[in-house]
């Protein structure tokens, strides 16, 4: 028979392809279409078996893997096995070879093993994904004896007993799942926890255990019910369909919904734009299926745990009360009607919060909760016996533990319905790493965190806070509500308000309780805005901040809860500088409120007591009195009011020793503000500023905070907070002593010009952020404040300092915030007058960032 070339075959394939496409759009079902493409390979595979006249030879072409469960996605691996009675013939062999390089060149990406079935039995005993595959094995072509040979040799008693079997495949899990999210930005469908593969292992351990062949078999064998079953497979379809689409879009094996990717996949899955984007409302669903898989997978295992290992390790019985006991770690209702009480459902979240032995809820006991939730016609809250456990949960020291669990198996969405709508909601940005539930759920473990010793060193004011707030479950309560009304449209923070002033009130708290609730929902963004993007140096932002605080003890709150907000956004958020900024504005705003607004801050007064500290410690070092005076005389009041003493000292001996000609560059050997401070002195020219930022750029470092200022005889005093890439201070001393060198040359030369920039890092790709330029009312005599907010490319902030020079703007100070894919930078600026920007020079230069920083957007 004429061996047809493998083009043709490509050619069918992505012919092949292209029709499940169309049949993927028309909503064919997708059970349908992944057993069509693996029965479109299984008819190649067999035809080109014969064609290459391997049907002559006493070998097994069997499908293993996902191909054997006959499941193929549109460019899934095709594993196979190809069984041998012994060491394969010359020719034999020279056939197998030309069939394997056949099918690559045809397009697919073919795993592949030869082995006798001594072999394969000797591979399996030692590595239990080899027997995983050969489970799910079927004959494609050949021998009918060699394929029943390897079946019935994998299912003996003594390879790979059920509870060996059992173990393995739970601990791979567990190692799985501890290198991965769930609720992770990109997650990977098959091998994140709630994926593809935790119901893979559901079927493979019945497999072994009941020698099942689907999942269907387990509702004969009392392991799953019918509505369980029918959960499981819709998770499963979805999944499917998002995998499916995930292939036909990448054209290639890609399991990981990258964010390139996931607004192309939503349109091909028919999600559309609304009130919400149609990938949001794609991954909440994709975050809602994931959550259901882990609770399913959670309670068959445990039933699988108590089937293969109850007669060897019995748990320990301990009771708890007439309804309840502990079963090992494991919480058990003593009866299986139990929870057609509602409040019996709150009674066992309680006694999570009273015993910590209690790590999970047992699978019979979890079964019963599942149907008990299901039926509920109306919120738990909306009994007043669940209204008043509910606060009990509050009040108990342990009350995020029991919480934790009620959000884990959906029982604080049946207690409160608007947890529901944020169950899943993601956004669709780099900042926010989590889905909204799962963000509050790890805000809430923070709060728990603070009161453990060994946080002290990490969050060092919090811990002291929050044993001083007068009602702990008053920071929970203001934290579950803080991002409740996000999705909703509108302000979150305001809406959220409102939900939890009506909670409380619908709880029974008193009004001044329940304002303080609402407050916190309504400003839990102040003071990080506050901290980060103000200056903070300045009396008049944080008087006007002591303003809307109040009194300390809204204070001490808002600092828990801000502090435990930042955390929980992504592991990247928090850092030193972020600290170190909320620390400083707490202790500032106690000051003013423990002063009284009838006191303001002396403005001359604080520039005395800088300047004296600071001469002191000068003189210490032996710095002539001569010299420090001669030195600040040339310097504005400014500099001293928004620097530090130490600051202030540290400066002015390098200045003074300072006595080359090339401008002096310091790097600081001691954090300021959580980062390093690059201070640099020297006579002023253009496009000083856009020449740092150029040089920092190119080394990886982020500057979050510059302060620039001139002397009265033009000399530049600019500094900087910078960090590392991870948020890190710049402490290496071969790291801090490149820098200095590289921007001392840059400085002494002539004003270089911009360098290409690196290229737009793939995720930052799908974002089209337009830049926006505002301008907002100045405290500061002769200034001008200008917010601006647009993609944080790279090189950004060179190209901003390009455009101040040449629109001929001074730049006075800057706030560096990057948010996500988004920078949100506010800049104090001047003409060249050294007065506020005139409306047409605001013009201009907003109209020359937007031209400047749009355009690598299109890139």
């Amino acid at each position: 028979m004429t061996i047809e070339s493998a083009q043709i075959t490509k050619v069918a394939l992505f012919a092949q392809n292209d029709e499940l496409l169309t049949r993927f759009r028309n909503k064919d079902p997708i059970k349908q279409l992944v057993a069509q493409r693996s029965q479109f390979v299984d008819s190649m595979l067999q035809q080109k078996w014969q064609s290459h006249g391997l049907d002559k030879f006493a070998i097994a072409l069997i499908a293993v893997g996902g191909y054997g469960r006959a499941e193929l996605h549109p460019h899934s691996d095709v594993d196979l096995l190809f069984l041998i009675e012994s060491d394969l013939c010359p020719d034999a062999e020279a056939a197998l070879s030309q069939y394997i390089a056949f099918l690559w060149d045809a397009g697919l990406e073919v795993g592949h093993s030869v082995r006798t079935v001594a072999q394969t039995l000797e591979q399996g005993r030692h590595d239990v994904t080899v027997v995983t595959n050969l489970l799910e094995a079927r004959l494609l072509c050949g021998p009918e004896d060699l394929y029943q040979s390897l079946y019935l040799s994998i299912r003996r008693d003594d390879f790979w007993p059920a509870s060996d079997f059992f173990i393995a495949k739970r601990d791979e899990q567990l190692a799985r799942h501890a290198r991965a999210s769930a609720f992770g930005l990109e997650p990977n469908l098959k091998t994140c926890p709630g994926g593809l593969r935790d119901i893979h292992t559901v079927a493979w351990v019945a497999m072994r255990h009941f020698d099942a062949a689907n999942a269907e078999d387990l509702v004969e064998h009392g392991f799953l019910d019918q509505d369980e079953l029918e959960e499981l497979l819709e998770c499963q379809y979805f999944l499917w369909e998002l995998r499916f689409a995930l292939h036909l879009i990448s054209g290639r094996d890609e399991n990981r919904l990258l964010f390139d990717l996931q607004r192309q996949v939503a349109d091909l899955m028919g999600y559309e734009d609304s009130t919400q984007l149609g990938v949001e409302q794609m991954m909440k669903r994709y975050y809602r299926t994931v959550r259901r898989v882990m609770e399913l997978n959670q309670m068959l295992l445990q039933l699988f745990n108590r089937a293969t290992l109850g007669h060897a390790k019995a748990l320990e019985i301990k009771k708890i009360n007439n309804d309840y006991q502990l079963r090992g770690t494991f919480i058990e209702s003593l009866s299986a009607n139990i929870f057609e009480q509602p409040v019996e459902i709150m009674k066992l979240c309680l006694h999570v919060a009273k015993n910590s032995n209690i790590k999970g809820i047992y699978a019979p006991t979890l079964r019963s909760l599942r149907k008990a939730r299901r039926q509920q016609s109306q919120p738990l809250m909306n009994h007043a016996n669940c209204r008043a456990i509910f606060l009990e949960i509050l009040k108990h020291p342990r009350g995020i533990a029991s919480l934790s669990l009620m959000h884990r198996h959906g029982v604080l969405s049946a207690y409160l319905s608007a947890w529901r709508n944020i169950e899943g909601q993601m956004q669709f940005d780099l900042f926010h790493a989590y889905t909204v539930d799962e963000h509050t759920h790890r805000l809430l473990q923070n709060i728990d965190r603070f009161s453990h010793p060994e946080q002290k060193d990490e969050f060092p004011l919090c811990s002291v806070l929050i044993n001083q707030l007068p009602k702990k479950g008053l920071l929970v309560l203001a934290a579950i509500f803080h991002d409740i009304a996000k999705g909703r449209g509108g302000n979150h923070s305001k809406l959220g308000a409102i939900d939890a002033r009506d909670f409380c009130k619908l709880h029974g708290l008193n009004d001044h309780d329940g304002r303080l609730v609402a407050w916190l929902v309504e400003n839990h963004l102040v003071m990080s805005i506050t901290a980060q993007r103000r200056d903070i140096s300045d009396p008049d932002v944080v008087a006007e901040f002591a303003d809307r605080v109040r009194d300390s003890v809204h204070l001490s709150y808002l600092y828990c809860l801000t502090v435990a907000d930042i955390c929980a956004t992504n592991e990247k958020t928090w850092n030193n500088w972020k600290g170190s900024l909320l620390r400083e504005l707490y202790f500032s705003t106690q000051r003013v409120l423990a002063r009284g607004k009838e006191k303001p801050v002396d403005i001359r007064a604080r520039v005395r007591e800088n300047q004296a500290k600071a001469k002191k410690e000068l003189l210490r070092r032996g710095i002539k009195e001569k010299s420090i005076d001669a030195l600040w005389q040339r310097l504005k009041a400014d500099y001293f009011l928004r620097h530090q003493p130490n600051q202030i000292a540290w400066h002015s001996e390098a200045i003074i020793k300072h006595k080359h000609d090339e401008p002096l560059v310091l790097l600081s050997k001691h954090t300021t503000r959580g980062g390093t401070e690059l201070f640099v002195y020297g006579q002023d020219k253009p496009k000083l500023f856009a020449t740092v930022m150029t040089l920092l750029d190119n080394k990886n470092i982020n500057v979050h905070d510059a302060s620039i200022m001139t002397s009265k005889d033009n000399y530049a005093l600019d500094s900087f907070v910078i960090l590392e890439q991870d948020g890190s201070p710049v402490a290496q001393i071969a790291r801090i002593q490149g820098i200095k060198k590289a921007l001392v040359k840059a400085l002494s030369g002539d004003t270089p010009k911009l360098p290409k920039f690196k290229k737009l890092p793939r995720k930052m790709k799908p974002f089209k952020v337009q830049t926006q330029v505002s301008f907002l009312p100045s405290r500061r005599h002769g200034t001008s404040m200008m917010e601006l907010i647009t993609l944080d490319s790279p090189g950004l902030l060179a190209k901003v300092g390009d455009i101040f020079y040449r629109c001929n703007i001074k730049l006075m100070a800057a706030k560096i915030t990057t948010i996500g894919e988004r920078a949100e930078d506010f800049f104090m600026l001047q003409n060249a007058d050294g007065e506020q920007l005139s409306p047409i020079q605001q013009q201009e230069l907003s109209e020359n960032l937007t031209q400047a920083l749009d355009r690598p957007q299109q890139n």
